[in-house]
């Protein structure tokens, strides 16, 4: 029976939150039983934007790496591994630029996104710009059939496909497989200010390690509708992060039906969704603190689940750069 295989991770810029929970942890749980997974701690591609403080970088590759674990990821079912330390990907990335135009990388809608979200101008680091290539030689690394991602990152999946497209046409076989995005129903968590994506960098997330007293203040801080003054007012669900939260979170979904439609008519206070939201994040996040604390006590212990995932990863990724340069037939001595 073949087992599809799964590439994900994140960039090692600092603790997740649960933004990445509802866009793609959750789904790594789901399928760490029944598929060959792999989790990649992106510390090269968190240098494209953040090469002026490499350290910011490197203490943040066992923060994620705590996160991963104490959310339930299991290091005897899923592959944890250093990305820095997997230097097939690097030339992987090397061959798949000649595979891809300037023009393409810009006119991808996350690239420009996150390029106009960072103020870069033309002044774009190259490694930036070249982040869906390097993106497909991580996925195709490991030849992953199955990538679990946010809404927002679509994008670099099918640019993925566009270079296998490429290569196995330029190779005349095929020596790479296609992916496809595994995409989360709740779609894409604003920040709690409701005004862009939920980030580590802009200080509108929830972290997984938050403590009580952090996610009552941050729940009673999300926006909601700014036309809802009094309880008998109608409210608007639509642009309201709380019920946005609350569809991402909340176990029962007929219950929240039933208070969105009370909402809608009037009758139901900001507070009593606040409070039932509050609750949800607590129970959620309570248990994963826990386990982060304690795992934390040992980063030894950690830091040996890294360096064993990434000699894995190392036999793995190896083995796809042998294939795709015989492939495509370069000089080999």
């Amino acid at each position: 029976m073949n087992i599809s295989t799964i590439l994900t991770g994140d960039r090692t810029t600092g603790p997740l939150h649960i933004g990445h929970y509802a866009g793609s942890l959750a789904n790594r749980l789901r399928y760490q039983d029944s598929h060959e997974q792999f989790l990649l701690l992106a510390d090269t591609q968190a240098l494209t934007d953040n090469a002026h403080d490499p350290q910011k970088v490197q203490r943040n590759v066992i923060e994620v790496a705590l996160d991963y674990m104490a959310v339930g990821i299991d290091p005897a079912r899923s592959t944890i591994c250093l990305q820095s330390h997997l230097p097939a990907l690097a030339e992987l990335s090397m061959l798949y630029l000649n595979f891809v135009t300037v023009a393409r990388l810009e006119r991808n809608p996350t690239i420009k996104d996150e390029i106009r979200a960072r103020g870069f101008g033309r002044d774009i680091p190259a490694g930036f710009l070249c982040y869906p290539a390097a993106q497909a030689a991580d996925i195709t690394g490991f030849k992953a059939t199955l990538v679990p991602v946010g809404e927002d990152q679509a994008p670099l999946i099918e640019q993925t496909n566009e270079i296998v497209r490429r290569i196995n046409a330029t190779a005349g076989q095929s020596v790479l497989p296609h992916a496809q995005a595994i995409i989360p129903k709740a779609g894409r968590l604003p920040g709690i200010d409701g005004k862009a994506k939920m980030s580590k960098s802009t200080g509108n997330a929830i972290p997984l390690s938050a403590s009580p007293d952090d996610i009552r203040a941050a729940v009673r801080a999300m926006f909601t509708d700014p036309n809802h003054l009094r309880v008998q007012d109608p409210g608007r669900i639509e642009g309201n992060v709380v019920f946005t939260y609350l569809d991402a979170f909340d176990p029962d979904q007929n219950e929240l039906a039933e208070l969105k439609a009370q909402y809608q008519r009037g009758g139901l206070g900001d507070g009593k969704i606040k409070a039932r939201l509050e609750a949800i994040l607590q129970e959620l996040i309570a248990p994963i603190r826990a386990r982060r604390a304690q795992l934390s006590k040992d980063r030894g212990y950690v830091l040996e689940v890294i360096k064993d995932g990434t000699e894995r990863a190392q036999t793995r990724t190896e083995a796809t750069k042998r294939d795709v340069v015989s492939a495509l037939g370069l000089f080999q001595l």
